[in-house]
């Protein structure tokens, strides 16, 4: 009798190896830097090799965008009522995974969020990874809705949402500080009763209700 690895077992490995390479990553980026930083420390940090580490992140910018808040939230959306209307579930789908962080998580999310703002590379990077999300976006929307994802409708509701929360969420206005302070400012505040969340929901809300200027 062959005695496999099961799927189970084979999917938490993976997401233990995905979370070591993470943490290892941030807590390198915060003693030394994160230009300083290789792949090949973070590989050797967790105990893994640099071939490793990309087949989990493609790049090292990869390892401070992709993390696991965004599966959260479409599987979320997943267990909404099917009656629900796609944006009501879509704002409970969100305040589920906001309320499943751990301290420890938020804490990462706040270190990775900091990083986003202020390290040119990862924010170019992260402007690329956006269109990952969209599709995750408009697969979990088109499930949902019984349609395909490259429906007009469906593309039509990812681009309202996704465009309420990226302009909610950066700080695209500055103050008074300098534009690199606002944006630390803006990142390493994020906590459960965070504005930043406070104020998608409500944007969300706003389209909820049929918005019109």
């Amino acid at each position: 009798m062959t005695h496999g690895v099961t799927p189970g077992l084979r999917e938490r490995k993976k997401a233990r190896t995905r979370a070591s390479l993470r943490e290892h990553a941030l807590r390198l980026f915060r003693e030394q830097g994160y230009a300083a930083t290789t792949v090949e420390q973070i590989a050797g940090a967790a105990e893994v090799s640099p071939s490793t580490f990309f087949r989990y992140f493609p790049t090292k910018e990869d390892v401070v965008i992709q993390d696991d808040f965004d599966t959260r939230i479409f599987e979320a959306l997943e267990r909404q009522p099917p009656q629900t209307r796609a944006v009501t579930a879509f704002r409970a789908a969100l305040r589920d995974a906001v309320a499943s962080l751990s301290e420890a998580e938020w804490a990462q999310l706040r270190e990775a969020s900091a990083l986003q703002m202020t390290v040119p590379e990862i924010r170019a990077r992260m402007f690329d990874d956006m269109n990952r999300i969209v599709q995750m976006m408009a697969r979990a929307l088109a499930r949902r809705s019984g349609r395909e994802p490259d429906d007009l409708e469906v593309q039509t509701f990812v681009g309202a949402v996704f465009g309420v929360m990226v302009t909610v969420t950066f700080p695209f206005h500055t103050g008074t500080e300098s534009g690199m302070e606002a944006r630390l400012a803006a990142a390493v505040e994020l906590n459960p009763a965070s504005e930043v969340f406070t104020r998608v929901d409500e944007a969300l809300a706003l389209l909820e209700n049929g918005l019109e200027l």
